[in-house]
Order: structure tokens, then C-alpha cells, then sequence
């Protein structure tokens, strides 16, 4: 009889890496959005400026689905296999934990810092480049976490 417990251990490492970081990029970019329409309630026009700050903190969610798409594809269940040891699907949870935790933690991290920029730009609209570049540093994290992740999947034997 085969066992179960693989399978399902992949299917859970699969959705924590899709579901934490998506969760924080929703709420963080919705944040943001709020943020955005009543600084440009005063003034339309930063609506460019505004857009690129509000829309970094979503790429965690994308890091995440691709993070989905990696365990889900080398383990082969993306493809109906369901011929996993559990040690298999713990190794996936666990390569799972990179993207799952540092994708969420550096999306509400980056959303600060995002909302720090909104204020500066609002302030100083020739300064939108600094503040781009000060909330895209988080975003190192967000993918070496991704790599890191990466590399886990691929490092397991199916």
C-alpha cells in the first residue's frame, strides 16, 4: 500500500510557499493602494510615482507561486505522481520554508518601507528614485529566500 503522507507533506510545503507570501503581498499592496489614492486625492499627477511603490511589495507573491510551481513540478505531482516517501515530502515542506516565511515577513517589511517612500516622493517628487531604490533592497531578501528555496527542491531525489 502507498503511502499518503508523501504526497500530502508536498501538497502543504506547495501552499505555504503560494499562501504566506501572497497573503503579504495582498495586504501590503492593498495597504499601499489606500495610501496612494488619498495622497492622490491631492495630487494626481504622483499617480506614476506612487504606482512602482505600491506594486514592489508584489513580487513576493509571485516568488511564492513560482516556489508553488517548482516543488509541485520536480516532485511530480504537477504531472498526477503520487509516489512519494514521506522523508521526500518532509524535504520538500522544509525546502518550502525559505520563500514560505522570508517572502511573507519581507513583503510587510518592504510595504514599510514602500510607505516610507509614498511619504518622502509626496514631499519630494524628484526623489522617487531614491525611495524605489530603498524598498527594492528588501526585496534581496525576498529572493535570495527564493533561491535558497529553488535549490532545496531541486536537491531532492524523486
Amino acid at each position: 500500500m502507498t503511502s499518503i503522507i508523501g504526497p500530502i507533506l508536498v501538497y502543504l510545503a506547495a501552499a505555504l510557499a503560494v499562501i504566506l507570501p501572497g497573503y503579504g503581498s495582498a495586504k501590503v499592496v492593498g495597504k499601499l493602494g489606500q495610501i496612494a489614492s488619498g495622497i492622490m486625492a491631492e495630487d494626481p499627477t504622483m499617480f506614476g510615482k506612487l504606482l512602482i511603490l505600491q506594486a514592489l511589495p508584489g513580487t513576493q507573491g509571485i516568488y511564492g507561486l513560482l516556489g508553488w510551481f517548482m516543488i509541485m513540478n520536480h516532485s511530480g505531482m504537477l504531472g498526477g505522481s503520487v509516489a512519494l516517501t514521506p522523508q521526500q515530502g518532509l524535504l520538500f515542506l522544509l525546502a518550502s520554508l525559505p520563500i514560505a516565511f522570508i517572502g511573507l515577513l519581507s513583503a510587510f517589511h518592504q510595504g514599510n518601507v514602500a510607505e516610507g517612500g509614498m511619504a518622502l516622493v509626496t514631499k519630494h517628487g524628484h526623489t522617487s528614485g531614491n525611495a524605489i531604490v530603498l524598498a527594492v533592497m528588501v526585496e534581496t531578501y525576498a529572493i535570495l529566500a527564493l533561491l535558497a528555496t529553488i535549490l532545496g527542491v531541486l536537491s531532492i531525489a524523486v
